[in-house]
């Protein structure tokens, strides 16, 4: 049976889409041509659906190199009057916020909406950010869906929104909208707006003029004044129930609250739901006409107490006497994701109301179920990387605790759990070298390692080498190249010579950038020769400069999917000591231990690449076919 095209669908389908699935439908509901971004768990499904069944589409839907350049892209597309959309994860918001700010005063011709999704949580992010803060900061329109056919709808809406107020605005999303699956119902296709006219205009576009900055800000807080008509144009923004017990709700929140109030007997007579869609500018009237009739009122929202401030600084203005319970109240927690039982503790103690316990239909007991970071894929070529970098480190005559190692964003950052235990820090995009760099003119005086991926060195890496280089200081920077942005999907990288749509791109290659910077001394290694990398980092490690090795092997899932599995190992149970050497040093998910305390390989896990054997001191772990 076909599977529907969810891009190509006639309106008036009901598909079962996922939320960043019905943003793409979005996208093409609403005549928006350009879109770009940067890949980041939970936005990444967006563009990699457009990739996926967007052939034929008179679209261009491409990643760029990071965020600040995707919204760059989107921006003057917008400018000349083509409606865009750039999408990025929470932390991408923060590299691309000195445009975005600037976009503010400049305005928009064409429809422009930054989708940025945050990770409650959190699930795979560094940092439980709440990026609402962002439109207050940027003085940006920002809507919130809490639905996949919300998220479609408000895709539309938000460009039509954009360029009515001639602003870019802000889609805000959690990962429970970007990732739940839910039925959707499909609306027209506009053809895609392109390009019109773009005017010489410098006190608009030049932030070079400060008198023009002044001006431009007027103009910004004026357009801000007919958000909440755009609001109630477009039916953002409503109520639910008609009680004087009231319940504020935006995104995810509004879902754990309707489910919750499903089990209260007639809830529609004793609650009042005020769901808020537009987050920025709060929409004042519609609040005051929404809750001064309430007795007191339950906030419910992620992550921080953003609209509770908001509200309870409004009521205050217009001496409203109204009890407000929220996070700053301790009636809802300032961390983690929000979920139905933690709602329903809130209800209940705020409003009064006994909420029936939900009943599953088995009985179902609590599992203790062991912890399992996760871990790199079998075959993976950056624990081959890691493991040589440890033992070159050890090689120059070093303990490998004594040598710092800042590691960055990426697949390899898994290196930090046992057995590996390889990196010391993570923090931000191309982080590793400026930290490394940091620590060493700061007065440390040993050698410093900078491990950095392929994407991650595209995305933010090379300013820092310029600057290592630049200043002369000795460090060490390992640069992992699997040629893919691997953690995120598997999205293209600026190396590749094709992307995703089929678009035949100018490759740029990382050795040809390393070399034009300067870098003093520069090789290139395949990990799986771990020797000839461990002898590269020993000799590395030791010179004075800034000295780059490129650890050059594709990703392993890629290449299986590519090529198959040509090989596999198996354990020979006679020969096995239950030393656990194999297991102590590689990590591999495709080893385990048996009943009998002995090692095993699962040959459905394994794709043949030999570390195990190599490192066990038995020669129990020997090569079979892939089909044995």
């Amino acid at each position: 049976m076909s599977v529907l095209n969810p891009l190509k669908a006639p309106a008036g389908i009901r598909l079962a889409l996922m939320g960043n699935e019905a943003i793409a439908r979005g996208v093409i509901e609403s005549g928006t041509y350009v879109v770009t971004g940067y890949p980041g768990t939970p936005s990444s499904e967006v563009l990699m659906t457009l990739h996926e069944y967007g052939d034929g589409l008179d679209l261009y839907a491409e990643w760029a190199v990071n965020e600040r350049v995707a919204f760059e892209i989107a921006l003057g597309a917008s400018l000349g009057g083509a409606r865009s959309l750039v999408t990025m994860k929470g932390p991408g918001i923060n590299v691309a916020s000195d445009p975005i700010l600037s976009a503010a005063y400049s305005g928009v011709n064409g429809g422009l909406t930054i989708l940025v999704a945050d990770d409650p949580g959190p699930i795979t992010t560094q940092t439980e950010q709440d990026s609402r803060w962002y439109a207050k900061l940027s003085k940006l329109p920002m809507i919130t869906p809490s639905s996949p056919q919300e998220a479609k709808d408000f895709t539309v809406v938000s460009q039509l929104f954009s360029e009515d107020i001639m602003l870019p605005v802000i889609l805000r999303t959690t990962t429970r909208v970007n990732h739940a699956v839910s039925e959707v119902i499909t609306g027209d296709v506009r053809p895609p707006k392109k390009y019109r006219e773009f005017r010489k205009d410098p006190p608009r576009y030049v932030r070079a003029g400060m008198t023009w900055n002044l001006e431009r800000h007027k103009w910004l807080n004026n357009q801000l004044k007919i958000a909440e008509d755009l609001a109630r144009k477009y039916g953002l923004n409503r109520v639910l129930g008609s009680g004087s017990s009231c319940v504020v709700v935006e995104g995810v929140s509004y879902n754990y609250v309707m489910e919750v109030l499903g089990r209260v007997e007639s809830w529609e007579r004793k609650v009042r739901v005020v769901k808020v869609d537009v987050l920025y500018p709060i929409p004042r009237n519609f609040l005051l006409d929404s809750l001064s009739e309430c007795r007191e009122v339950l906030i419910v929202e992620e992550l921080n107490p953003y609209l509770e401030e908001s509200i309870r600084a409004l009521l205050q203005d217009q001496d409203l006497r109204i009890k407000v319970f929220g996070k700053l109240s301790g009636y809802l927690p300032l961390e983690g994701e929000l979920n139905t039982r933690v709602v329903s503790q809130a209800i209940s103690k705020v409003l009064g109301y006994e909420v029936a316990e939900y009943l599953h239909s088995g009985a179902i007991k609590d599992l203790e179920v062991p912890p399992r970071p996760p871990p790199l894929c079998p075959g993976c070529p950056h624990r081959n990387s890691c493991i040589a970098m440890l033992l070159g480190i050890a090689k120059a005559g070093y303990n490998r605790d004594e040598i710092p190692v800042f590691g960055d964003i990426g697949c390899y950052a898994l290196c930090v759990n046992p057995p590996l235990n390889a990196i010391w820090t993570e923090h931000s995009m191309g982080a590793s070298i400026s930290m490394a760099m940091g620590l060493k003119v700061g007065g440390f005086d040993k050698p410093v390692i900078a491990i950095i991926g392929d994407s991650t060195f595209f995305h933010a890496g090379i300013q820092p080498l310029i600057e290592a280089v630049n200043k002369r200081v000795d460090m060490l920077v390992l640069v992992l190249d699997n040629s893919v942005v691997a953690m995120t999907g598997h999205q293209s990288t600026p190396s590749w010579e094709i992307t995703e749509s089929g678009r035949i791109t100018k490759p740029v290659e990382i050795v040809e950038i390393l070399k034009s910077i300067g870098v003093d001394n520069l090789a290139v290694v395949d990990p799986f020769e771990i020797d000839m990398m461990i002898n590269k980092v020993s000799e590395f490690i030791k010179k004075p400069g800034v000295n780059v090795i490129v650890a050059k092997a594709p990703c392993a899932l890629l290449k299986v999917r590519k090529e198959g599995v040509k090989k596999k190992y198996t354990v020979l149970s006679d020969k096995c000591v239950r030393c656990l050497a194999c297991v102590r040093l590689t990590g591999c998910p495709a080893l385990y231990v048996g009943d009998d305390n002995k090692v095993k390989i699962s040959l459905d896990d394994c794709v043949g690449c030999g570390l195990c054997a190599r490192y066990c001191p038995y020669k129990a772990i020997v090569e079979v076919s892939p089909h044995e």
